[in-house]
């Protein structure tokens, strides 16, 4: 898991952003949703997780 990221709502609150910390980072992708019909349950992700895993990389 990759941890000290923001979570930041897009202008006019039309969806949820996943941040670096600090003023002028990088956005690193959308929430988006998947939810179970069977049983309601629901899991958030980001579709494009390449720029959480360049942050590893990175730190390296």
């Amino acid at each position: 898991m990759v941890e000290g990221l923001d979570i930041k709502v897009e202008g006019g609150a039309y969806g949820i952003k996943v941040t670096q910390q600090g003023v002028f980072k990088d956005n690193l992708g959308k929430f988006k949703c998947a939810v179970c019909p069977e049983c309601g349950y629901t899991e958030t992700y980001i579709e494009n997780p390449e720029r959480v895993k360049k942050l590893i990389v990175d730190k390296k």
